[in-house]
């Protein structure tokens, strides 16, 4: 159906113009519950109790989601079902029979979404190897909060957040803060807040202000490699180990948070191959038979599902 920034979406909310299903993703979480109210927001405060549905996606089941978007408004024209955390739904960690069931009928409704109805998922990521996300993914209006690929993005967000606050910074001093934090949305907006806040009544953020709130040692998330792997997210994931790598991560350490992921966090049917890769590439690293970027980059690869790649010779 298409992908809309936040500030589209508005602007598409704004000429009442809703789309039947929509998936918000992204890992800044303040934008993204500024999206789900923005849904709220559509419906009049005095009858919100009686047509919008709120589930967190860990303690909600199809079914239940499914009865909520057939039911009818009540005096508007649209009811809003939002589920948080969607991820936990789609991408439960143990696969029944009943909650194959569930995907199926969800597939169903995705053919046919009723017009009486808004449904929201609201999630961290996907595993876009999954059937349903690929469904989704086509189907769904995707809203993307926050995602920054570079560190020109960072510095583009930055810039934004400033200005949206009354402030002024020097180029230098964005680049700094950009450089420190790296292009994190969640780690970044965590930033700026504290600087905000701890130069209340400046109009001016200074360099001394940055190297005093924004702290070398939160350069970079070093779980950030393995979180994208576990949502199958592959360009993310390699653009992750070249920052970790950059910032002067250990590769052995990668190598351990790698082996982590293969022995808990991959399907049953992979994990024998996750872990002998992981074993392999031990085994090159000691060996010294490639760079050490080049053979963790081949790692990632493997345990994202691009390819089964044989021993560098």
């Amino acid at each position: 159906m298409g992908i809309l920034t936040p500030a589209a979406f508005r602007k598409q909310i704004a000429s009442s113009s809703l789309d039947p299903v929509y998936l918000v993703l992204g890992e800044d979480d303040h934008a993204k519950d500024e999206v789900a109210n923005d849904f709220e927001e559509i419906v009049d405060e005095d009858l919100r109790a009686f047509n919008i549905d709120r589930f967190y996606g860990a303690d909600v089941s199809f079914n239940v989601v499914l009865d909520a978007v057939r039911t009818l408004p009540v005096m508007v024209p649209r009811r809003i079902v939002i589920i948080l955390r969607a991820e936990r739904l789609l991408q439960p960690k143990r696969e029944s029979q009943t909650a194959m069931l569930g995907v199926e009928a969800f597939e169903k409704y995705l053919d046919a979404p009723l017009s009486h109805a808004t449904l929201v998922l609201v999630a961290d990521g996907l595993d876009e190897r999954r059937r349903i996300s690929k469904r989704l993914l086509s189907c769904a209006t995707v809203v993307k909060c926050g995602e920054l690929e570079d560190l020109a993005d960072a510095e583009r967000w930055i810039r934004a957040r400033l200005k949206a606050n009354s402030r002024r910074a020097e180029p230098q001093v964005i680049r700094l803060l950009g450089g420190l934090v790296g292009p994190d949305i969640a780690r970044l907006r965590s930033e700026v807040d504290r600087i905000l806040l701890y130069t209340a009544g400046q109009e001016t953020i200074s360099m001394e202000d940055v190297r005093e709130v924004a702290g070398a040692a939160r350069v970079h998330d070093d779980w950030a490699v393995a979180r994208a792997i576990e949502r199958g997210a592959t360009e993310v994931a390699l653009r992750e180990l070249a920052l970790a790598l950059d910032a002067g991560a250990v590769p052995y350490m990668v190598l351990g948070q790698l082996a982590w992921v293969a022995r808990t966090r991959l399907s049953a049917g992979r994990v024998r191959s996750a872990i002998e890769a992981v074993f392999r590439t031990d085994l090159d690293l000691k060996r010294s038979s490639g760079e050490p970027r080049v053979l963790l980059e081949r790692l990632v690869l493997e345990l994202c599902g691009v390819a089964a790649v044989r021993p560098l010779r």
